[in-house]
């Protein structure tokens, strides 16, 4: 199995920690949460990963070296000139990731108990192009599947502001859940990259609205396991509690 690890981001949230160090290298119970993402996807078989590099790129670059790769492929994708968010991470990745089966997409700021594999048999089940891990935590921007589990458009309950163009919301006919950080995508999803507007900087998730009426992007929602977003000083800590047991 092939899989790209995020880790090329700014890390805002987390300073004074991410001044001097990339947020991927930040340590959770000892262990930098890079690390820690990497071992739970080797644990799933996967045998080649791509990370992505930007804020304190190198310090990645020689931490893998160290550690020689874990033993396995990893290939950098080198964004320390343009960062360029998800999609366009995803799409710069293309070399790495394209081959005849899905890969796994994976936030380095998002530690879980999730079962991988059954999220990735899913997604074979399902023939779907993307799958997204999805709960139920509170937010105030939700993506929208129908009773099928299947994207149909995004809203911003704060603002109003919904998505794809002309997408007509109606309050309790779709299910409101918030992405997860871990998707499955098939390497038929860049075709749809290759259109016009979806080059250099963009998100997978506009992406993936804009789209989702001729692909068929679905929603995998989060079990009752443990899940954490790392990017925070206060989810940082309930992680480091978790994972010092």
């Amino acid at each position: 199995m092939r899989a790209m690890i995020f880790a090329a981001g700014l890390g805002t949230r987390l300073k004074p920690l991410t001044e001097h160090m990339p947020k991927a290298m930040v340590e959770v119970a000892g262990t930098p949460m890079l690390e820690r993402v990497i071992r739970r996807l080797m644990s799933f078989g996967c045998t080649d990963i791509t990370v992505n590099v930007h804020h304190f790129g190198q310090q990645i670059i020689d931490f893998l070296h160290a550690k020689g790769n874990f033993g396995i492929d990893i290939h950098i994708s080198d964004e320390r000139g343009e960062l360029l968010d998800t999609g366009g991470g995803i799409k710069k990745a293309r070399p790495f990731l394209e081959s005849n089966e899905p890969f796994l997409v994976h936030n380095a700021d998002i530690l879980s108990e999730v079962d991988l594999h059954t999220l990735y048999q899913k997604h074979l089940e399902n023939r779907a192009e993307a799958t997204l891990l999805v709960s139920q935590r509170q937010t105030s921007r939700y993506l929208l599947f129908d009773d099928r589990l299947q994207l149909q458009g995004w809203i911003n309950k704060s603002t109003g502001e919904v998505k794809p163009e002309g997408f007509a919301y109606t309050q309790g006919k779709l299910q409101e859940l918030a992405f997860g950080g871990i998707h499955v995508i098939s390497p038929s999803i860049f075709r749809f990259m290759e259109r016009e507007g979806w080059n250099g900087k963009f998100s997978i998730i506009p992406f993936y609205l804009s789209i989702c009426k001729e692909a068929h992007i679905q929603g995998y929602p989060l079990q009752d396991v443990p899940w954490f977003d790392i990017g925070k000083p206060e989810t940082l800590a309930q992680a480091e509690a978790f994972y010092s047991k």
